[in-house]
């Protein structure tokens, strides 16, 4: 779906992806060709990792062994996510910085300009590579051809942070704010560690980590490349302080780890027990990429592996039932875009519920051609609406349901113009909320004459879930808002009677669906 509607940026990433799956696209419109240009930009990543290690030494086995030993970078080879630009951009990046430290040109000066834009374009965790490089080498700062770069690579992303501003920042909001847990879990640390562990070899991880740590030099290179390797992994460590990592978030850390480990083990006798293990350690990786693209029965069983077969019939048995007709998916992103993928169509859409997280789909123009159509409705449990479809499909069983003039107003944000940050509890709290209409024509939000009922209620969460959902005391039967204008309401609503640190929000509810998240995530204290 990026690539069907490309733009300066995207919910929770840069554009770059899009980029990547539109030219491949172009050149070959099948799923290979949504791969294609990541295939060609990994094999070149193969080729710029060893331009950047040969100097300090040539072996080209001991190249081959680490390289296939780490996971993470058997999955950029070939899967298209954001991570796919990050991992060659990175690796681009590296290349040419080697080379600026070591000649002050303009020609090189130019090309990191470059580089870092596309770096900064892949995905934001290129801004912990740039910090990193530039912590490892203050004395950058005073090469004029510095600041040349800086305003240069500046320059050229600034149409995506003017894409952030034109869209009240959802990138920030998200990242920061939204995944951000409530409360520490010891559990985010002790995976990530593990994760860590496997992601570099599930059997020799430890050795490369320990080789990296055991590399000592005055190269200037070398050390930004250090700084990176413990400055990546030691700020996702301490983010799990704050809620749960993604283990494939340390890609540039694992870049890192492979410059270092080789380095080290290169101009050393490479033990007999070390080459044995990583050939085994390799045997399994390929072994799973087999499971991942052979569908094993038994195998196919499980979820992770599930989740990588049958999604063409999924989508077409889907599409049997839906005909032409809008179909929408609950609390997704990726099975509506698989749905457009292979039917070829942009009539896939995601209902994010107040329990779940926004994305993309909040942003497309997609909701706006759904209000007041007849639409597919497809759901994981059953909803005992009259005229209910049971799909039996490949990737299991599914309900459809058919709604008549459907009625959803997902991209309204309703937020209050000031609330305290402590609130006593179970006291009523007026306020005045704000409600903007994004679309471009009017919006009722009473029920007059409406099919399905609209009403505009709160919840607070406190922990991972929400309580109950109430509705709040205000008056919308004759509430009708213009197209791009908002409206201000008086409203009340109560305070929970228990003690603690809560995030409320606010939400319209349409029937039939479950309600969407009209509202920032609001932290206040509950005494």
């Amino acid at each position: 779906m990026y690539a069907k509607f490309l733009d300066w940026g995207y919910f929770d990433h840069p554009p770059m992806v899009a980029l990547f799956i539109k030219i491949g696209d172009l050149l070959l419109p099948s799923t290979l060709g949504m791969r294609f240009i990541t295939v060609i930009t990994s094999s070149l990543s193969v080729l710029l990792l060893w331009k950047i290690v040969k100097p300090y030494g040539e072996n080209i086995k001991l190249f081959i062994l680490l390289f296939s030993s780490i996971v993470l970078f058997h999955v950029y080879g070939f899967i298209t996510t954001p991570d796919a630009p990050l991992f060659f951009f990175t690796i681009l990046f590296f290349y040419i910085y080697q080379r600026y430290v070591a000649a002050d040109e303009l020609k090189w000066a130019l090309l990191l300009a470059i580089v870092i834009a596309c770096l900064l374009y892949s995905k934001y965790h290129g801004i912990l590579v740039l910090g990193f490089s530039i912590l490892s080498n203050l004395k950058l700062l005073k090469r004029p051809s510095f600041w040349l770069i800086v305003g240069l690579a500046i320059l050229a992303f600034l149409p995506h942070i003017w894409w952030q501003v034109e869209n009240n920042y959802p990138s920030f909001y998200y990242h920061v704010i939204d995944r951000s847990a409530a409360f520490y879990k010891s559990k985010f640390t002790t995976e990530y560690l593990l994760a860590q562990l496997a992601l570099a070899g599930p059997l020799v991880g430890w050795f490369l980590y320990r080789s990296a740590t055991l590399l000592k030099t005055p190269d200037a290179f070398v050390r930004a490349v250090k700084v990176n390797f413990y400055g990546v992994f030691i700020f996702f460590l301490f983010s799990t302080f704050k809620g749960r990592v993604e283990a494939h978030w340390t890609l540039p850390g694992m870049i890192c780890l492979f410059i270092l480990a080789y380095l080290y083990l290169s101009k050393r006798p490479v033990p007999k027990w070390f080459e044995r293990l990583a050939i085994v350690n390799i045997v399994l990786i390929l072994l799973v990429r087999m499971v991942l693209l052979i569908p094993i029965p038994f195998l196919i069983k499980n979820r992770s592996v599930a989740y990588y077969f049958g999604n063409e019939s999924w989508a077409k048995q889907i599409h049997e039932k839906a005909g032409d007709a809008p179909v929408i998916f609950m609390n997704a992103f990726q099975e509506p875009s698989k749905y457009n993928y292979y039917n070829k169509t942009t009539k896939g859409f995601g209902y994010d519920s107040r329990d779940y997280r926004k994305n993309q789909y909040d942003i497309w123009p997609l909701e706006d051609s759904l209000r007041n159509k007849r639409v597919y409705w497809v759901v994981e449990d059953s909803k005992g609406l009259p005229g209910q479809d049971t799909l039996n499909t490949a990737k299991g069983l599914l309900y459809g349901n058919w709604v008549d003039s459907v009625r959803m107003y997902q991209k309204v944000a309703v937020n209050p113009l000031e609330i305290p940050s402590i609130l006593e509890k179970g006291k009523t709290l007026k306020l005045k909320l704000k409600i903007e209409n994004p679309y471009d024509q009017e919006i009722y939000l009473g029920n007059a004459g409406q099919k399905w009922a609209c009403v505009l209620e709160y919840g607070y969460k406190k922990g991972e879930d929400f309580g109950e959902f109430k509705i709040l005391k205000a008056d919308l039967e004759k509430l009708r808002i213009p197209a791009k204008q908002s409206v201000t309401i008086d409203a009340e609503i109560e305070s929970p009677e228990a003690n603690g640190k809560y995030k409320l929000i606010f939400s319209l509810r349409t029937d039939p669906f479950s309600g969407a998240r009209n509202s920032n995530m609001i932290s206040v204290t509950v005494k």
